[in-house]
């Protein structure tokens, strides 16, 4: 049987792992918008939270505030968030470059308890009272402290199926994206706004904490301990053009066969591989070897190839602009070298804290918000295909979403409903 000789696109061969980093982020955003249409009316009010946080330290919005201190409240708030976020970030590196490897993990760990026990712990209370749910004190306190547990255990402390640790990644997210969108509403669009920029002066400036973190952990050939959710790779019987791909994934002047991996929390992130070969785990528990130098990934007898990697080779064995070996420096976006997706749990929680937002309004700007941020992640991850560079996660899909939102509430929404008191049909 003939081989088809012209390549496949890129929406062939990534499509199926976009779908798998895009399917958890929308589960996350669903379970937002649910949580806030069902305990808005008990749980937050206009003016968000009333007790004080980080995020509301500077300025307390107020209704009766004006807009225009609404605003420089509002930004004053952010710049305050920012700031806090910036200096911890930098506190991580210098704890990673001291080697406290293991408080970090510990620390990450105690955080997604407090995370899994304090917040869904009063937000289980919320749905309990809401819907009249009967059960004893007792033994909500024992199904939350073994929910809580394993979850720690799922995410951090030990190897468990990856269903479990990815459902548990999403639940996290869920939860504390739900307590940012009781901030007020300026603080929370300017707070959207300004984390995004954050990301992206943190990933691409030469010294972008998040930078110099990945590039120390590549250095050391170490594995940042973070909250990550990772799409495990599609795995195909058959290379592309019927050929092997050369790859040669990270290149270091000293040494061509470092091995890299790397984590982010609040941007895409990747594993790298060099070396003879690089063990990686698949979807069904078995292991697969992945020649670093030639491409090939082997599973038993049969030679096997992640599309998104086929994809990359593909591009370095064109004539027509081919890409030097020694630009391939996968160092912080969301492709492994076993074809695996990675995703900051950052960008879960504040893709999901803007549809959040948008149900506080109505669900035609959730819808728009919606596939705003859908947009603007699968353009990310495209980039990602490309240019094999770290990339922010944050700033595409917010900012398409901030603008939607407004575009549909100032615009779109007018619009539609002087068409629908007219009886005009479209």
């Amino acid at each position: 049987m003939e081989q088809n000789p012209n390549p496949r696109s890129i929406l062939e061969t990534c499509g199926e792992e976009i779908i798998r980093i895009v399917t958890p982020v929308s589960i996350c955003m669903l379970s937002v918008v649910i949580l806030v249409s069902v305990l808005n009316g008990d749980s937050s009010s206009g003016d968000g939270l009333s007790i004080t946080t980080m995020a509301t330290m500077a300025y307390t919005e107020s209704s009766s505030d004006s807009i225009w201190d609404k605003l420089k409240g509002a930004l004053l708030n952010s710049l305050v968030f920012v700031a806090v976020v910036t200096v911890v970030t930098f506190l991580l590196v210098l704890l990673f470059y001291l080697r406290c490897t293991k408080f970090l993990k510990y620390y990450m760990g105690f955080s997604a308890f407090l995370v899994l026990g304090f917040m869904g712990g009063e937000i289980a209370l919320f749905l309990i009272q809401d819907f009249s749910i009967p059960v004893d004190c007792i033994t909500f306190a024992i199904v939350l402290f073994n929910f809580t547990v394993v979850g720690v255990l799922a995410v951090f402390m030990s190897k468990m199926a990856i269903f479990v640790s990815q459902a548990y990644l999403v639940v996290i997210g869920m939860l504390v994206a739900y307590w940012f969108t009781l901030l007020p509403e300026w603080t929370t669009w300017v707070l959207l706004v300004a984390m995004a920029l954050y990301d992206l002066a943190a990933v691409l400036l030469p010294g972008g904490p998040l930078r110099l973190l990945v590039e120390l952990a590549m250095s050391r050939d170490e594995e940042i301990p973070a909250l990550v959710y990772e799409a495990r790779p599609i795995i195909n019987d058959s290379g592309l053009n019927g050929g092997v791909a050369r790859r040669r994934v990270w290149r270091d002047g000293r040494n061509e066969n470092q091995v890299v991996s790397s984590n982010t929390s609040s941007n895409l992130a990747s594993d790298s591989t060099s070396g003879a070969q690089l063990s990686v785990e698949t979807g069904e528990n078995e292991r697969v070897f992945a020649d670093a130098e030639e491409g090939r990934v082997f599973r038993g007898d049969s030679e096997l190839a992640a599309p998104l990697i086929q994809h990359i080779n593909i591009r370095m064995n064109s004539t027509e602009n081919p890409v030097p070996s020694e630009n391939l420096v996968l160092e912080g976006i969301g492709l492994g070298s076993s074809g695996a997706i990675k995703l900051g749990l950052g960008d879960f929680i504040f893709y999901s804290v803007l549809v959040g937002r948008a149900a506080m309004y109505d669900f035609m700007t959730v819808y728009a918000c919606y596939l705003a941020i859908i947009a603007g992640l699968g353009v990310t991850l495209m980039l990602l295909a490309f240019y094999r560079k770290a990339l922010p996660a944050l700033p595409v899909s917010v900012m398409l979403g901030v603008l939607i939102y407004f575009l549909t509430r100032l615009l779109l929404e007018v619009f539609v409903v002087q068409c629908s008191m007219n009886l005009l049909m479209f």
